[in-house]
C-alpha cells in the first residue's frame, strides 16, 4: 500500500505521529486474558504469540463499568466515560423521564481518534460486528463504516461503502455465531488488501465468549480462525493493536443454575417503594446475558434514605461494592448526570438484576457468563511491534485499554 498519509493529528489532549503502515485498532469483545492463554498454549495462535514475542503482551485496565458500548467509545477516543459520556448500553434519562438504549453518537461528547485520523488524511475503516455500535463509532467520520450484522445493507452514500459481500467474499454472518467476529476480521483484511483503509478499528462481538469457556474446542477453534487473519493483515504490513473491551466469567452457582440478585426487588422488599434499578449491560442481544451483568445503578425517590439503603446493600452477600454518586463518579469515570445516585457492583460469579420479571434467562443460548464488574475489568493488550523505551515504561504503570491506538501509533515509532 502506497501513499500513506503520516500527517500528525491531535485529538482529546493526544497527538498521534503514525508511520506509514496500516494501522489496525481490534476490540477482541469479551476476551479475557484466559481465552488467549489457551489458545496459544495449545498452539492454535502461532501469529499471536509471534506479536507478543516480537512486539509486546500485557495487561490493561478497562473503563467501568466493563460493558460493550462504554470501552469502544473509550478506546476509539482514548478517553474515560467520565469525558466521552457514554456510561452503558442502557441508561435512565432523568430529563426525559425514559430508560433509553445509549447507541446513539448524540451521547458522544468528544471526538473521537478515527475521526481525526480520516481529517488528516488517513483512509479510515470502522467495522463492527454489532450495528449498535457502529453510529457511535462513525461520529463525524469521513470513510467506511459498517457492520458485519448488516454488511448486506451498506451503500456508499450513508457507510462510505457499497457491496460490501463481494468486497469481503462472505455472506452477512448471523450475529449470534462466530462469523460474526470472523466477518469483521476478513473484511478488515479485504479492505487493506483493495487499498480502501489503512487505518481501521475492528470491533468484534462476545457471542461466543458468553457462550463458551475458554479451555472448549468451539473456543480454541474460534481463536485459531481469528489468528489465520491477523496473520493476513502481518504480511500485509500492519501494526496491528488488540485488547478487549471486557472479559468474560461464568455467573452460576454450584449446580450450574444462574447467580443473581434483583436488587429492585430486594430493595423493594427490605424498603417499599421509591426505587428504580437500571441494568446498563442492556442492549438487543438477549441470547448473550439476558440483561443481566455485575453492575447496576439505582434511583431513588427519595434520598434522604440513601446512606441507610447504601449501608444494607453493601453488606449483602454477593455485593462487593456499593457507591454513592459523588464516590461512584470518581473512583469509577462516571458521567455524574448520566448515573444513578448508587452504583452496585457484584462478585465474580454473580450478576445483579432490577425484578426476575425483566430477565427472560429462556433466552440464553448456554450457561449464563457475563461481565460488567470488578472481576472483568483487566483485559490483554498485545501490540504487534516492539514498544519504544518511553511506552515500555508506560506498560509497565497502569495502562488502560483505551491507550492501545497511542501503543499501537506512537509506541512503536
Amino acid at each position: 500500500m502506497t501513499n500513506i498519509s503520516t500527517k500528525a493529528f491531535s485529538v482529546n489532549g493526544i497527538t498521534y505521529q503514525p508511520a506509514a503502515k496500516p494501522i489496525v485498532v481490534i476490540c477482541m469483545d469479551g476476551s479475557a486474558d484466559e481465552y488467549l492463554d489457551n489458545t496459544m498454549a495449545f498452539d492454535r495462535m502461532p501469529n499471536l504469540k509471534q506479536m507478543a514475542k516480537t512486539g509486546y503482551r500485557g495487561m490493561a485496565r478497562d473503563a467501568l463499568p466493563s460493558f460493550t458500548n462504554v470501552n469502544n467509545s473509550s478506546i476509539v477516543t482514548g478517553v474515560s466515560p467520565a469525558v466521552h459520556g457514554i456510561c452503558g448500553n442502557f441508561f435512565y434519562d432523568v430529563a426525559k423521564d425514559q430508560e433509553v438504549m445509549m447507541n446513539s453518537s448524540e451521547y458522544l461528547r468528544v471526538d473521537t481518534i478515527l475521526a481525526a485520523a480520516a481529517d488528516a488524511g488517513r483512509k479510515v475503516a470502522v467495522v463492527t460486528a454489532k450495528e449498535k455500535l457502529r453510529d457511535i463509532l462513525s461520529y463525524k467520520l469521513k470513510g467506511i463504516a459498517f457492520s458485519a450484522e448488516k454488511a448486506n445493507q451498506a451503500k456508499p452514500e450513508t457507510h462510505g461503502i457499497g457491496d460490501v459481500e463481494a468486497v469481503v467474499g462472505h455472506k452477512t454472518p448471523a450475529i449470534y455465531s462466530a462469523d460474526a467476529s470472523l466477518f469483521v476480521l476478513r473484511a478488515g483484511v479485504a479492505l487493506i488488501e483493495k487499498g480502501l483503509a489503512d487505518f481501521l478499528y475492528l470491533s468484534l462481538t462476545d457471542y461466543m465468549q458468553h457462550t463458551y469457556a475458554p479451555d472448549t474446542e468451539a473456543s480454541l477453534a474460534f481463536y485459531e480462525a481469528q489468528d489465520k487473519e491477523l496473520g493476513k493483515m502481518l504480511a500485509l504490513g500492519a501494526i496491528i493493536g488488540a485488547t478487549a473491551d471486557h472479559g468474560m466469567n461464568a455467573k452460576i452457582k454450584a449446580d450450574g443454575s444462574p447467580n443473581v440478585l434483583f436488587v429492585e426487588t430486594m430493595l423493594k422488599e427490605k424498603f417499599g417503594d421509591g426505587f428504580r434499578v437500571i441494568c446498563p449491560i442492556t442492549d438487543p442481544y438477549v441470547k448473550h446475558h439476558g440483561a443481566l451483568g455485575s453492575y447496576v445503578v439505582v434511583h431513588l425517590s427519595d434520598l434522604s434514605r440513601i446512606d441507610e439503603v447504601k449501608k444494607w446493600l453493601a453488606f449483602q452477600p454477593g455485593i462487593t461494592e456499593v457507591y454513592d454518586r459523588e464516590t461512584g463518579c470518581r473512583l469509577l469515570e462516571q458521567p455524574a448526570d448520566r448515573t444513578g445516585d448508587l452504583m452496585v457492583l457484584s462478585g465474580r460469579d454473580v450478576v445483579v438484576g432490577k425484578t426476575a420479571a425483566h430477565h427472560d434467562l429462556k433466552a440464553l443460548d448456554g450457561t449464563l457468563r457475563s461481565h460488567g464488574g470488578r472481576y472483568e475489568e483487566m483485559v490483554p493488550l498485545v501490540i504487534s511491534h516492539p514498544l519504544n523505551k518511553i511506552y515500555k515504561l508506560k506498560a509497565a504503570g497502569d495502562p488502560r485499554n483505551f491507550d492501545v491506538f497511542d501503543f499501537a501509533i506512537n509506541g512503536t515509532n
